[in-house]
């Protein structure tokens, strides 16, 4: 199976399907738009992951040629409570796409998380590695994850961490408004990991689409983060060093603030076989930080790079 050739296609060479539209990756997948790319965004009222059917039935009536699930159940404490609406949208929302898709031998992608490890030790984890989630969020993506493998077809699962980007809520747009009304804070230092852009995750999903297209052998787990290893303390300083904000940052243990949700103290993920696979090289945080400090200061400024 490939894409559709020319004289079968009738406008964009290639249609991605997207559920998500306004969360960070799955507002850099709607940039990617291009006269050889048309990307479907499918926002709640469009296909509704509570109701696994909707999404089946949203691929049926769209027929792309690859989807991508940029949704998820992302509330992590309140995923404690919650658990049961956290496991449909996070499980049986991308297994039923998962299906949908292997019935037309179509490539699937969904993103996943590195809350799906215990957050022991200090290696970064491999794809091979046993799970063993910690909580309510990275058990109910752990049933995702094993329930899009058991369907097969064309799949792959995109483990991520620490996702950010000049839109959306994350800890790049916190510590910036933070930054700008304080002189000091105190940040968590014993949680290791590795920050992502939202449109490297975005970019890196279209190339798994692609390639799975073209061969279903490659189907499986993969990893995917910013490099190298950072702190979140280290993070902070990283982002009002580049914002030009004079803020102290002070380290504190994980214990000092404490959550309903246990956080992995090692989110370190291991990507060497994503760009082996795919040729996808692991992204620098500090440049993926950089472009989206101009794009927030362009939009402060009523500016655009576009």
């Amino acid at each position: 199976m490939c894409w559709r050739s020319k004289a079968q296609r009738k406008g964009p060479r290639v249609h991605i399907l997207v559920f998500g539209y306004n969360g960070q990756v799955a507002t850099d997948l709607r940039a990617l738009a291009a006269e050889d790319l048309k990307i479907t965004a499918l926002d709640r009222d469009a296909a509704d992951l509570t109701d696994p059917a909707a999404c089946t039935a949203a691929i049926a009536a769209h027929a792309p040629d690859a989807v991508i699930n940029a949704a998820a159940y992302t509330a992590v404490d309140r995923a404690e409570e919650d658990e049961a609406t956290a496991q449909i949208v996070n499980a049986d929302a991308p297994v039923a796409m998962a299906q949908a898709c292997a019935a037309l031998d179509i490539p699937f992608v969904t993103i996943s998380t590195d809350y799906v490890f215990s957050g022991a030790g200090h290696v970064a984890w491999t794809p091979q590695d046993q799970p063993d989630p910690q909580g309510a969020y990275g058990r109910t993506k752990l049933a995702g994850e094993q329930g899009v493998a058991h369907v097969g077809g064309r799949w792959a699962v995109l483990r991520t961490s620490w996702v950010f980007s000049a839109h959306g809520t994350n800890f790049v747009k916190t510590m910036l408004q933070l930054g700008a009304e304080r002189d000091a804070l105190k940040v968590v230092s014993d949680q290791i990991g590795g920050p992502t852009g939202a449109a490297e995750i975005a970019a890196a999903c279209v190339v798994i689409a692609r390639k799975l297209s073209q061969d279903a052998d490659v189907a499986g787990i993969y990893h995917f983060s910013g490099a190298p290893a950072t702190s979140w303390a280290d993070f902070a300083r990283a982002i009002f060093a580049g914002a030009g904000l004079d803020c102290a940052v002070t380290d504190i243990p994980s214990s000092a603030y404490p959550t309903p949700a246990k956080r992995p103290l090692n989110s370190w993920i291991e990507c060497s076989a994503t760009t082996a696979t795919f040729g996808i090289p692991q992204p620098q945080w500090q440049n993926s930080l950089t472009a989206i400090l101009t794009q927030l200061s362009q939009q402060q400024n009523g500016t655009s790079s576009s």
